[in-house]
């Protein structure tokens, strides 16, 4: 009988069919969840015009949603990592797909906010569970770029749901542009066909059949068997039992998951404060409507080059670097923004923008996923992006009191600025290895940097 040390063998194999399976159905289902979140700042002006409610008001759409993901996140990642994470996301998928149909014949603003929020329940259930199963299934040296990759999907769902408004809303009202997000309920076969089940998930059941017919499309010249020894090499007796939640913080991770709290809470503030709001603040500053939808699009746009060039950067040189650049970059850019730049200069600076903090997020999903072992990885990135949903359920209403202020176009983006380079700062503090602090020790004319035993 052979032992087969699953996450070894996955972490030299090249990517084949079966990865590339999995990456088209992540990528359609994060397609999807995209639209959902990002097509409520296309018809937020027609909201606001039809039911005559403030900015603050149609600010807590947005944020009913991302409380409901924040509960979906924290509820979903555990389930997840005990019941299978296949089962989670195709469940969480129709969640959000219905709602969001349903939310199309709302007439009232709390019938829509509350189909809002329970939508919101299955995308923050979906999201991580996806980042898990890529991270899980990717070759080492191209896991990176292939969580880059997929989650760019969601960008590309903002792009659609931008261009649709522009058609749609003219035509046939914003009622139609989210009754499209039914879609996915359509192609529910083909991706329980298609995605396979949590590794370990197969382990946990000791369902030895199933991972020998996954692995042998991994790897289709290994010839797997229910016979063989499966093991995940990282796993570990403290980590495997006991409520996942708290192996977060044992080991040594309380310092790094903290510091991944506070980074994502910044990051999600202007992911979904920008998205949410961009048109109305460009409107605000004398664009006509189209053209406000257009800088959403070139946002999501510049977002899906930022997170493809940041994964391949990550894998090369390590995420953290790319990160505090991006963030740098993500500051500046918003700062160039407030002082209103000619119209081809400001279409460049707000593609940075995107690429630089929508970007930013989706490497971020990758370099956590790969911080927390196999066993507690969707828990890890539920409860990273659940917290940090805190960030994007503020930033949307509290955004929304600044555009009902009439304050300058400076002080909007600025509060988009700030939390960049707060969010750089935070990676700063992250250590590889949370065992040893850095001790930097002056001798004569030179330092010398050693490490010392973390005190417990």
């Amino acid at each position: 009988m052979r032992t087969i040390r699953v996450s070894e063998m996955i972490d030299k194999q090249k990517f084949n069919r079966f990865h590339l399976q999995i990456l088209l159905s992540c990528i359609f289902i994060i397609i999807c969840d995209g639209y959902d979140m990002f097509m409520l700042g296309a018809i937020l002006p027609s909201l606001m015009t039809e039911w005559k409610i403030t900015a603050v008001e149609a600010g807590l759409f947005s944020s009913y949603a991302l409380f409901g993901m924040m509960i979906g996140a924290l509820v979903f990642g555990p389930i997840a990592d005990k019941f299978g994470r296949k089962k989670v996301i195709l469940i969480c998928t129709v969640i959000f797909s219905i709602f969001t149909f349903t939310s199309g014949f709302a007439d009232t603003p709390t019938s829509f906010g509350i189909q809002r929020f329970i939508a919101g329940l299955g995308l923050g259930g979906v999201m991580p569970n996806l980042i898990a199963i890529i991270t899980e299934y990717a070759p080492k040296k191209l896991r990176s770029t292939l969580v880059a990759i997929m989650f760019s999907g969601h960008a590309l769902g903002g792009v659609v749901a931008s261009l649709g408004a522009m058609y749609l809303i003219p035509n046939f009202g914003w009622r139609a542009v989210v009754w499209l997000g039914a879609l996915p309920l359509i192609f529910m076969p083909i991706l329980y066909k298609m995605l396979p089940e949590s590794l370990n998930y197969f382990i946990l059941k000791n369902q030895k059949s199933q991972m020998a017919d996954v692995l042998n499309q991994v790897d289709v010249n290994g010839k797997y068997t229910a016979n063989d020894h499966y093991v995940l090499h990282e796993k570990s007796k403290n980590d495997s039992t006991g409520f996942p939640v708290k192996q977060l913080f044992k080991k040594g991770r309380i310092v790094s998951t903290i510091m991944f709290w506070v980074a994502f809470f910044m990051c999600l503030f202007v992911m979904y404060g920008l998205s949410t709001w961009l048109p109305k603040i460009m409107e605000g500053a004398g664009y006509e409507l189209g053209s406000s939808l257009t800088f959403l699009v070139t946002l999501n746009l510049g977002a899906i080059f930022g997170a493809i060039v940041g994964g391949k950067l990550a894998d090369r040189f390590g995420s953290k670097v790319v990160l505090i650049s991006f963030l740098v970059i993500g500051f500046a850019t918003l700062t160039m923004l407030s002082y209103k730049p000619s119209m081809i200069m400001l279409y460049v600076l707000i593609a940075i923008a995107g690429g630089t903090t929508t970007g930013t997020q989706i490497v971020t999903n990758a370099y956590v996923s790969q911080f927390y072992p196999n066993e507690i990885r969707s828990t890890g990135v539920d409860w990273a992006l659940g917290v940090g949903r805190i960030g994007g359920i503020i930033a949307p209403t509290f955004c929304g009191v600044l555009l009902d202020m009439k304050l300058s176009l400076q002080v909007n983006f600025l509060a988009f600025a700030i939390p960049c380079i707060i969010a750089q700062l935070r990676f700063g503090l992250y250590r590889k290895n949370p065992a040893i602090w850095p001790l930097v020790v002056r001798k004569r004319n030179w330092f010398r940097i050693t490490f010392i035993p973390r005190l417990s």
